[in-house]
């Protein structure tokens, strides 16, 4: 087997199982224990992995509150948001995230004809003074981490809903990983949102890349539009023009 293509199993593996022994390993990937510690290493090198007594496991990256994510990179979020607040026109059913970037969406289109789907309670109070915006919510169990809802009750009725633009938020994106999210109450929600959308935005700055939290909700080529800061590698590149990603960088 290829060392990348092993090393890339290998990294999928641990993070289903949540950790993995050297022997596991050996056994599993039918190569030396030399070999697996040296793969080990560069996942760990990487970031991706972490090690611990006799093998290695995923990095538990805590959730943190909206408060301090909204502090952030506040000037590349909000070129991000003016861009991507460009491609809403009147009349549409949008769909948008509880992201700290996407909720921001709001100031610039407060004042269209608009149909809103979305999870953030942030966003529904904002929308309140609007009487053009149509706001309904998703519902769910109360996420306060996030101020958002998550698994909602009835998710099903989601498909009674032709959404025609998503704009989504992301902990962090990758090749590997697809897009995550921290928060394993709004990962649902997220999936069933992408698959009904006929059109999905993806908002991230240029620090999410090669980043990734606890729960995978779609992968890259899943989006349709990549809104960031600034462009990304020449990897990232290339993957989204194989898959008819149109990369929109906000100046």
């Amino acid at each position: 087997m290829i060392k990348e293509k092993r090393i890339k199993k290998i990294h999928d593996y641990v993070i289903k199982q949540k950790s993995a022994s050297l022997d596991e390993l050996v056994s599993v990937f039918d190569v030396s224990k030399n070999t697996i510690r040296r793969d080990i290493q560069t996942l760990v090198e990487r970031g991706d992995l972490k090690k611990v007594y006799g093998g290695v496991s995923v990095i538990h990256k805590k959730l943190e509150s909206i408060q301090d994510r909204k502090a952030r990179n506040q000037i590349q979020k909000a070129s991000i948001v003016e861009k991507a607040s460009s491609y809403v026109d009147d009349g549409d059913v949008v769909f948008i995230d509880s992201g700290t970037t996407t909720i921001e969406m709001i100031e610039y289109i407060k004042d269209k004809s608009l149909t809103i789907f979305t999870n953030s309670i942030e966003l529904i109070i904002r929308a309140l003074p609007f009487t053009n915006l149509t706001v309904i919510s998703t519902g769910g169990l109360l996420d306060r981490k996030t101020d958002s809802f998550g698994s909602p009750l009835y998710i099903d009725l989601l498909s009674n809903y032709n959404i025609k633009k998503a704009f989504m938020a992301s902990t962090g994106i990758s090749l590997s990983n697809g897009v995550t999210n921290a928060s394993p109450l709004e990962s649902e929600l997220k999936k069933a949102i992408v698959k009904r959308s006929s059109e999905v935005f993806l908002l991230v700055d240029h620090d999410k890349f090669d980043k990734y939290g606890l729960m995978t909700y779609c992968n890259l080529d899943e989006i349709d539009y990549l809104v960031t800061n600034k462009s990304p590698n020449t990897t990232y590149r290339e993957y989204a023009k194989k898959n008819s990603i149109r990369l929109v960088i906000s100046k």
